[in-house]
């Protein structure tokens, strides 16, 4: 006899019994297990039918989005009010800056509370009916175009964009202000380079002073053949800027035949012959340090770019792009040499504003 109510096509007799089963090990039948399961009864849930429900729920995602927006405004505000140097104990951490922590915590609590009220919004307020979709092939014939504009149109309707104002009001202000954030933390690059790229600290009146021996230099100092590596007075290994300083600073001296000077700026800027140019190459900012008697070129040991020096420091091979910058110098009422102002060109690697 079938059983009644039953939609399986094995009658009950034909069921093996437990005993017989666990005498001959028979396994009973299981269910199909790639039959479609379906879809539960939708539940409705009380914001769906009670709209002072609904409004509730309205009222906390604005909350959290209004929250954001106090949060991002407290960001700016800490970057700008919290000194750098002020230490607090935050326990069970121990002693951290205050600066991070009031930045971290408030660009938390902006990005949590818009995730937080995105996520209750989507779960109170838009549907959760579940609908099922066919697979269908990657390619979009024109009715599958229409049926994701159709979809879309229903799920923005669904969402109640329009209708909520007060949510649709307070988190595009808050997705406006927490990119505000990002702008602040560009202040902590760094401070602007301003016009130091352009400058160093070699003005008029400053002497050459040769970095072995720390003397200032005298023509006599410097004959013909010889690299002598110099930098301008003041400049001490023990200054808390002298790395950075040096890097700009950097000078070769070398003296040349004047009738072997090509370039008529170079000879006006030199003194007897004596020309002094930035050690710094103009590639990725190598020291230069090898100098060929015979030519007068001098090698970048790095990437091997090549200088001519009786021609300006121009570039002869390699991938620098701009010759190297030139001192001017003359000799004080002391007899020393002497820079008669900055570099004209800025030192080192090219950067987008140099011609």
């Amino acid at each position: 006899m079938s059983q009644s109510g039953s939609n399986k096509d094995v009658s009950e007799e034909h069921l093996p019994s437990e005993r017989e089963t666990a005498r001959t090990g028979a396994v009973a039948p299981a269910a199909d297990p790639f039959a479609d399961p379906g879809l539960p009864p939708h539940k409705p849930r009380v914001q769906d039918i009670d709209e002072r429900a609904a409004k509730r729920s309205e009222r906390a995602v604005a909350f959290l989005f209004t929250l954001s927006m106090i949060a991002t405004i407290a960001f700016i505000v800490a970057y700008v009010a919290v000194p750098v140097e002020k230490i607090i104990y935050v326990f069970p951490i121990g002693h951290i800056s205050a600066l991070n922590f009031a930045l971290g915590l408030t660009l938390g609590v902006a990005l949590f509370c818009i995730g937080a009220g995105a996520v209750h919004w989507a779960r109170t307020l838009m549907s959760d009916v579940e609908t099922p979709d066919e697979r269908h092939p990657i390619e979009a014939p024109p009715e599958v175009r229409a049926k994701v504009m159709a979809d879309f149109k229903q799920g923005a309707k669904e969402s109640a964009l329009g209708r909520r104002k007060l949510i649709r009001t307070t988190m595009f202000g808050a997705l406006a202000m927490v990119p505000l954030s990002g702008v602040m933390l560009l202040g902590g690059l760094g401070p602007a380079p301003g016009t130091k790229l352009r400058h160093t600290l070699w003005a008029k009146g400053k002497l050459l002073v040769n970095v072995n021996t720390n003397e200032p230099l005298r023509p006599e100092d410097v004959v013909v053949g010889s690299l002598t590596f110099a930098q301008p007075e003041g400049l001490e290994e023990d200054q808390h800027e002298f790395q950075k300083e040096i890097a700009k600073a950097a000078l070769m001296v070398v003296r040349l035949q004047p009738e072997n000077i090509k370039d008529k700026r170079e000879l006006d800027w030199s003194h007897e012959g004596i020309v002094a140019y930035s050690k710094i190459c103009t590639h990725v900012g190598c020291p230069v340090s090898l100098y060929e008697q015979q030519t007068h070129h001098v090698l970048c040991p790095c990437h091997q770019s090549t200088f001519d020096l009786t021609d300006g420091g121009r570039v002869i091979f390699g991938p620098a792009g701009h010759a190297l910058p030139q001192l001017r110098i003359g000799v004080n009422k002391d007899g020393y040499l002497e820079a008669l102002g900055d570099f004209a060109e800025p030192v080192g690697p090219s950067f987008w504003e140099r011609g």
